[in-house]
């Protein structure tokens, strides 16, 4: 039983933890915006989550399409794909500046809050799995 449950759980755990520090992440090139020759970071999410699930069971994470009309997976286009998957790595220079500094606030602004909403969601979804659980457990 408790196997079950921490399979359950342990998908939302790891997307949380994921989220928790790519958060730290962004907050630290907004914190380095003028910091000469401060190289942004990020994670790649999709990466770091098949990282970080790899001994979970991939059935239960595998999406199936159902028509032809649904869109492929994209590779993640943002980051400078290179080291071990779940790795922070260096976001591509956007527009230059004469520092070296490769942080652009409007990119980080927008992936903060974009983060910031998806783990908020990610809790909304493992309350909603708790509740339904103890739902089951009721008499």
């Amino acid at each position: 039983m408790l196997n079950k449950l921490d399979a359950a759980l342990s998908f939302h755990q790891n997307a949380l933890r994921v989220r928790g520090q790519r958060q730290e992440l962004i907050a630290a090139n907004i914190a380095n915006a003028d910091t000469p020759n401060f190289k942004a970071r990020d994670i790649d999410f999709k990466t770091a989550m098949q990282a970080a699930t790899a001994g979970v069971s991939r059935e239960a994470l595998v999406a199936n399409k159902t028509s032809p009309l649904h869109l492929d997976s994209l590779p993640s286009n943002t980051i400078s794909q290179s080291g071990a998957p779940g790795e922070p790595l260096f976001r591509p220079m956007v527009q230059g500046s004469v520092d070296g500094n490769t942080v652009d606030m409007d990119v980080e602004r927008n992936q903060f809050a974009d983060n910031g909403i998806r783990y908020e969601a990610s809790l909304t979804l493992i309350n909603a799995q708790l509740k339904q659980m103890l739902a089951a457990l009721q008499p």
